[in-house]
């Protein structure tokens, strides 16, 4: 199950500079996206776990695995959006939109 979660807009430079974007090549490290939120325990390796930002889909990354109240991803992250507005919520949610609507997104990066 591919799920959704928000980076919020004064926490956006920072998660950048994590490191591993969208094009980069795999530095070798996993990142974590923490949350307790009960849709968690749908997501799986291989699902995409995408991110909005300043309302707007920016991308999505493959999950590697879940390790208790994480959502683990490696390399290979992805930057598209879809035409619609996003705004901002708290939580996770599941993929709304069909895949056929992904686009690629060269400015992903730019609030």
């Amino acid at each position: 199950m591919d799920l959704v979660g928000t980076c919020p807009k004064g926490f956006w430079a920072e998660w950048l500079a994590e490191g591993d974007c969208a094009g980069d090549p795999w530095s070798g490290v996993y990142y974590d996206w923490v949350s307790g939120h009960p849709f968690l325990r749908l997501i799986e390796p291989d699902d995409r776990f995408y991110v909005v930002a300043h309302g707007k889909l920016r991308g999505w990354a493959p999950v590697v695995r879940i390790d208790g109240c994480c959502i683990i991803r490696g390399g290979g992250a992805v930057a598209c959006t879809i035409a619609d507005p996003i705004p901002g919520f708290r939580g996770l949610r599941k993929r709304w939109w069909p895949r056929e609507r992904e686009i690629p997104f060269q400015d992903w990066m730019r609030p």
